[in-house]
């Protein structure tokens, strides 16, 4: 059996040999002459599936290690009889990390108390379910906006996108769609743009287009009062730099990629093929994992400090921005290059959970929002720093 994967999946040839040969290629610039021999294709969301890439392939089972399918042909797959799989939920935790880390850094900036403060959520399924989670250990309000999810029952916290705008933050967790009863292109345009409230927060973690990036571009360039983190832009690899030099924080569609979740994604489509193809799973995700890290924090005075010191160790969502903006002192033609480049080689990354933290004695409302967020935690220990269990 022929395997064809994006050389970009992590340890997708250690989990796929079992099933045949893999080869690998660049998942941005596969070609159809690429998998006209393979019988299992593996991809992200930056290669479009479809008749231009498998017509005259004898590919029957595709993988997607991502929770997205908008790259996907999935009627033209259907039709075909091949047997198609994503990875949904897979990077849930870490995106909403990334939302806990982006707050909690611009809280620190900016001298902001998040407790109390309004959020929007719009699209509260894997992703935006676990973002409430968080923010609510956090003290902030959440409000919904998710109207496929309001339909199949309901949610206590929804409210109408309208509602929405009244809200100190909105963050967007939405699928991408073009079509159907709720599309999602361009949700936030430049008329909901001009609505938010001063001081407000945006966040975009779902696709790029989600948000009109040039309405949004244009709005900032008079509206000093907002501020914007974008992980997702529209155009990558070739985003708009008058853009990324108004937005607070810019990440290169990173926002989900701890090596937990990609690992989790690659363990997903693993398991789907090998049910297609009858085959025992005998692969697993955990055996790739690397080992738990460690950190002390003694004489908290501050816990609102403490706290950012603990989600920034565990992930610090300025070290991505940093690197993103180091784009704008290359040459044009290298740009596009360099945003790709810095997904390829995406610097280890691990989730709240894979963290310990030790307190001193006596900190335990400190203590629970930590475990709360996900992270271990060992009270009474505020000797020198030891391996993790």
């Amino acid at each position: 059996m022929k395997i064809v994967a994006d050389e970009n999946i992590p340890c997708v040839a250690e989990a796929f040999a079992s099933l045949g040969e893999v080869t690998l290629r660049p998942g941005r610039g596969m070609q159809a002459t690429d998998v006209r021999d393979a019988d299992i294709l593996l991809v992200r969301s930056v290669t479009r599936v479809g008749p231009e890439l498998l017509e005259g392939s004898r590919v029957r089972f595709v993988g997607s290690a991502t929770i997205g399918f908008d790259h996907v042909d999935r009627e033209y797959l259907q039709a075909r009889g091949i047997g198609f799989a994503t990875a949904p939920g897979s990077n849930a935790t870490s995106a909403a990390e990334y939302v806990v880390s982006a707050l909690l850094v611009l809280a620190g900036r900016d001298g902001l108390e998040l407790a109390g403060r309004r959020v929007g959520i719009v699209g509260c399924g894997n992703v935006g379910s676990r973002v409430r989670d968080r923010l609510t250990v956090l003290g902030m309000q959440c409000l919904v906006n998710d109207p496929p999810l309001r339909v199949q029952g309901g949610d206590d916290d929804y409210v109408e996108l309208d509602a929405i705008l009244d809200a100190d933050v909105i963050t967007f967790h939405v699928p991408f769609t073009r079509d159907g009863d709720w599309p999602t292109f361009h949700l936030g345009d430049r008329e909901f743009l001009e609505r938010l409230k001063p001081g407000a927060v945006l966040i975009n973690t779902a696709r790029g287009a989600v948000v009109d990036n040039t309405a949004l571009d244009a709005l900032l360039a008079g509206r000093r009062d907002l501020s914007v983190v974008l992980d997702v832009w529209e155009g990558e690899p070739a985003i708009s730099e008058t853009l990324l030099e108004k937005v607070a924080i810019g990440t290169p569609h990173i926002a989900g990629y701890s090596i937990d979740g990609k690992l989790r994604g690659t363990e997903m489509i693993y398991r789907a093929a090998c049910e297609h193809v009858s085959r025992p799973a005998d692969w697993r995700a955990v055996s790739a994992l690397p080992a738990r890290r460690a950190l002390v924090l003694e004489n908290i005075h501050d816990t609102g400090a403490a706290l950012r010191q603990a989600v920034c160790f565990a992930y610090d969502v300025r070290e991505d921005d940093a690197r993103l903006r180091e784009m704008t002192s290359l040459a044009a033609e290298a740009r596009p290059r360099y945003f790709d480049r810095l997904r390829k080689e995406y610097p280890l990354r691990r989730e709240f959970s894979e963290t310990v933290i030790r307190l001193p004695a006596g900190n335990a409302e400190l203590e629970h929002t930590l475990k709360s967020l996900g992270f271990v935690v060992e009270a009474g220990n505020s000797v020198g720093l030891r391996p993790a269990k």
